[in-house]
């Protein structure tokens, strides 16, 4: 399997520490973000390349970071240089998706997330269904729901709709940006994109997916802590103790 990581975006909101750095890269707990997440993904032994989608403007800090990295990890650069001229999360999967000398089952997770709980759970639920799988968590709050991607899903815990920013949520299940795409269905992302499937936000593709393939959500079994701004960057650094299996 192959893990791409979405790292090519610009964490305006945490300027000025994201000006001139990129946030997937930003300590916490000793270690990168990056690192977190790569360290505990590679303990399945299941993923054998990483490949990280950068912008421009970061991408020698990512490359610097890969070199010094015991794990096989390809960074490509995307070529935008702000946010004004990015591609979008879709696009991004898709280019990194080119990229691969031997295509298969794809992990696409994006590269700012800070977690309690280990990913390899996640991938056990992959190969149990031997369907596509998304991660799924339970909100309350309508206002964050409208900012997000929720999940309508059956009672096996198959997707049957997938909305981006609803107005009206149709259940309280959000979608964070972990997926595990089974190889037949991300080969089908330039199919999705020619058919109108968004680009912007990842979880697009798995609102266009869900339709045309069997997709399943696994229930998120812990907490992803948002580093939005400075100040709850900060409070995170303070208050993370890392992963527990």
């Amino acid at each position: 399997m192959k893990c791409i990581i979405l790292a090519a975006g610009y964490a305006t909101r945490l300027y000025p520490i994201t000006e001139n750095f990129p946030k997937p890269l930003l300590e916490v707990g000793g270690k990168t973000i990056l690192d977190w997440l790569i360290d505990d993904i590679s303990e399945s032994g299941t993923v054998d390349e990483y490949i990280v989608v950068s912008n421009h403007k970061f991408v020698e800090h990512f490359n610097k970071w890969a070199g010094e990295s015991r794990h096989n990890i390809t960074v490509i650069d995307d070529g935008t240089t702000s946010n004004d001229d990015r591609l979008g999360a879709v696009r991004d999967i898709e280019l990194a998706y080119k990229s691969l000398s031997a295509p298969g089952d794809c992990m696409v997770i994006a590269g700012d997330n800070v977690l309690d709980f280990s990913l390899t759970k996640f991938i056990e639920c992959f190969k149990e269904k031997n369907a596509s799988v998304v991660m799924r968590y339970y909100e309350t709050d309508k206002a964050r729901l409208s900012k997000s991607g929720v999940l309508s899903i059956t009672g096996d815990g198959k997707i049957t709709g997938m909305a981006e920013k609803p107005a009206e949520p149709e259940s309280n299940w959000c979608c964070p940006p972990f997926y595990i795409y089974k190889a037949e269905d991300i080969a089908r992302i330039g199919e999705a994109l020619s058919d109108g499937c968004g680009f912007d936000a990842p979880g697009s593709l798995v609102s266009w997916l869900c339709k045309n393939a069997d997709v399943y959500a696994f229930e998120m079994p812990g907490k992803r802590y948002d580093i939005g701004n400075v100040e709850s960057y900060t409070k995170i650094k303070n208050e993370y103790r890392g992963i527990t299996r």
